[in-house]
């Protein structure tokens, strides 16, 4: 059965323009994709690989394989055992297994089921010596014996080239190969391939450069000082130096460059000296709800579980309105500088003071979900949900049903006896509390030295009676089996008002793209792969629910002060805004579907090829990038001036204002289909902006 090369753009009809690429002859082509966590989660290169699987085997078939390290538990668990369909394959496997090197075949057990050829790096680590020999020879690369992850890729990267060498010379001319590696890892492999002369198409991915991830998590002034930075200095002073050799030859060494987003490209043109040849953004297996409002209900289902939680964290200082009461969270890992914790700590200090100035009546509670170093969860966390449970005391039912039936209303003195009373007056004297509500749900380790926690101390943020915003500190992931808040991720994201993920260094940044999906708003900065990704594709994000901190060309305080800015406004708003603005969050998610999104990827399949074997693949170099999207245009029914459609006084959150901008969902979604702009080439400077300093155009 021949094999199709299909987008199934069903979704995105009249959305997204329809891609023009010329198809590649995928019956004619092998696809290999090699990465460190293929079967393997260790960070986010996990969810980029395992997410694009189903798009890339509906349009590879079977000419697409993973490749990637064994670990036997792994391989146990996700893996299911199979033959390859190529006996290419396979006899370029049986060489490495003849000479002591274990290769197992499956198919990962993800959505898509490709087929995964996993290297057992144990089993060859007798040719360590041998081939750290061949590096140095190859390309003046030494490896220090201490470090074990650099030692492990160049296994891995070893064994790799050597099946590209068998199988490139039982295939001949055809079909040929293409690779495409992440991260440095996997870049020995891509290197001693290509020092070698095997005949294959590379491409080369980095998620974020080594360098750059060292430098911000140091607290240093990151892209103020990109050509001011000595490269090779910064990297042997932090210990680093052959890991950047290698993962800076590998860039070189590719016929195809590409990294995640305009902001990692300025960042890989300074640490790498290459500048991408095409930018591949990150993308969601997007499903759609068959009814438009189902993620509405999701969103107030799961509010409500949210609810409870605090009723009983609050326990006794639940003196403010539930039903006013927004929530805000962030998450990911705890990096604070470079997640953004800082400046969101600091900007929730001043909108504490901002919404106490104004008498508003909204209160804001904040969850901070990132995993720290914990001994138990903090008694009186375990206490206030205990006390809540108890207070849910229902009597006798059978009375209160037997008066319905007879269509009269229950007698009180009949419901409730003295007993009752008793229980009832008990359970409001357990509710009193003599102590503020605990900022942190668990016991930290090294309470006094934790950023978030003493920086909580710096703003005062006590969660006391006074304060308008509350901050509850969850130090480990979200689970349903949790005693505290029982809920998954997903669960607790689809109940929540506001993301805020005001990062410093995020190349790309899931987390905002997880909340569009799920048609909750959130913040995100120009310093972040998906601000920059949604400011090139939205006219205006603030009017889609995203909100858009500049990190970049503004200085600390003037960003503290416009997202202190964005989630006052967002306060502002009223409920009928808020589930208005929740459509158009969702409406987005079209955007970030791989359906869409995995033509960038094609585009830089295409390259490779037509630099790695000229005579067979044309493209012309000069043409522009056929990869092009379109921009969102200004919802019709926000006015020209956002002053027009936020209220400039606070107002309840509940309360539907009469001068509320007109909406009609249906006729919007049809105009976002229908009327949007001319597309635009990816990585172009808008029409009437001029490009920054240090900006470059890939």
């Amino acid at each position: 059965m021949p094999l199709s090369r299909s987008l199934s753009m069903t979704s995105l009809t009249g959305v997204l323009p329809a891609w023009e690429e010329d198809e590649l002859p995928v019956e004619d082509l092998l696809l290999f994709e090699v990465s460190w966590e293929v079967t393997n989660k260790v960070g986010g290169i996990y969810t980029v690989i395992q997410t694009k699987a189903k798009i890339t085997v509906d349009e590879w078939g079977d000419n697409y394989y993973m490749m990637g390290p064994y670990f036997e538990h792994n391989f146990k668990t996700q893996v299911e055992s199979c033959e390859p369909p190529n006996p290419a394959i396979r006899k370029a496997m049986d060489a490495l297994i003849h000479n002591g090197c274990q290769v197992h075949f499956g198919r990962w057990l993800i959505e898509g089921s490709p087929y995964v050829i996993l290297f057992d790096i144990g089993s060859a680590a007798w040719n360590l010596d041998r081939w750290k020999g061949d590096l140095w020879d190859t390309c003046n690369i030494g490896l220090p014996f201490h470090d074990r992850e650099a030692n492990d890729s160049l296994i891995l990267g070893s064994l790799i080239a050597w099946f590209f060498k068998e199988l490139t010379d039982h295939l001949g001319d055809k079909p040929n190969v293409i690779s495409h590696f992440h991260e440095w890892q996997a870049g020995p492999g891509l290197i001693l391939s290509r020092s070698r002369k095997i005949p294959m198409a590379t491409v080369f991915t980095t998620h974020a450069t080594l360098l750059g991830r060292y430098l911000c998590a140091g607290n240093t002034d990151f892209y103020n000082n990109l050509d001011k930075f000595n490269i090779d200095k910064e990297a042997g002073e932090r210990q680093i130096y052959h890991r950047y050799c290698l993962e800076r030859a590998a860039v070189h060494c590719a016929h195809v460059f590409t990294t995640v987003s305009q902001i990692t490209a300025v960042e890989a043109n300074h640490m790498l000296h290459r500048k991408p040849d095409v930018v591949t953004p990150n993308g969601l297996n997007v499903k759609k709800f068959s009814a438009m409002h189902e993620f509405q209900n999701l969103h107030s289902t799961n509010k409500a579980q949210i609810q409870e939680f605090i009723r009983g964290h609050f326990y006794g200082h639940l003196d403010f309105n539930l039903d006013k009461t927004l929530i805000f969270f962030i998450a990911g890992r705890y990096e604070f500088s470079n997640k953004g914790a800082d400046i969101f700590l600091e900007s929730l200090s001043r909108l504490n003071y901002l919404l106490r100035v104004h008498r508003n009546d909204v209160t804001v509670v904040v969850f901070f979900i990132m995993p720290a170093k914990t001994n138990n969860f903090n008694v009186e966390s375990l206490k206030g949900q205990a006390v809540r449970k108890q207070l849910w005391y229902i009597d006798d039912d059978d009375v209160c049903m037997s008066s319905f039936i007879r269509g009269q209303i229950p007698d009180l003195n009949n419901i409730l006896d003295r007993d009752d009373f008793t229980i009832m007056k008990r359970a409001i004297y357990a509710t009193q509390r003599h102590s503020l509500p605990p900022v942190t749900t668990h016991n930290m380790l090294d309470d006094s030295a934790d950023p978030i926690l003493s920086n909580i101390r710096r703003v005062g943020l006590f969660n006391s009676r006074n304060d308008r915003v509350k901050v509850v500190f969850h130090p480990e992931f979200l689970s349903s089996t949790s005693p505290l808040l029982p809920m998954d991720y997903e669960d607790f994201v689809r109940g929540c008002n506001l993301g805020v993920f005001p990062s410093y260094y995020e190349p790309w940044g899931y987390t905002p793209g997880e909340c569009t999906v799920m048609g909750i708003p959130s913040v995100t900065t120009n310093l972040s792969g998906f601000g920059c990704f949604m400011e090139e594709h939205v006219s205006d994000p603030a009017a889609y629910g995203i909100y858009i901190v500049d990190r970049r060309f503004r200085s600390a305080e003037e960003s503290c002060n416009q997202l202190t800015q964005f989630m006052f406004s967002f306060c502002q708003q009223s409920r009928r805004q808020r589930i208005i603005q929740r459509n158009r969050t969702e409406r987005l998610s079209d955007l970030l579907d791989w359906r869409y999104l995995g033509r960038f990827y094609i585009h830089a399949r295409h390259l490779a090829l037509s630099r790695a074997f000229p005579d067979k693949f044309k493209m012309d170099p000069m043409a522009p990038l056929k990869t092009e999207g379109f921009r969102y245009p200004r919802p019709y029914s926000v006015p020209p001036s956002p002053s027009a459609s936020i209220h400039s006084t606070p107002h309840h959150s509940d309360v539907e204002d009469d001068d509320d901008e007109p909406y009609d969902e249906d006729e919007e979604a049809e105009r976002d289909r229908m009327n949007i702009k001319s597309p635009f080439v990816l990585n172009a400077v808008p029409e009437g902006k001029k490009q920054q300093p240090g900006e470059s155009r890939n």
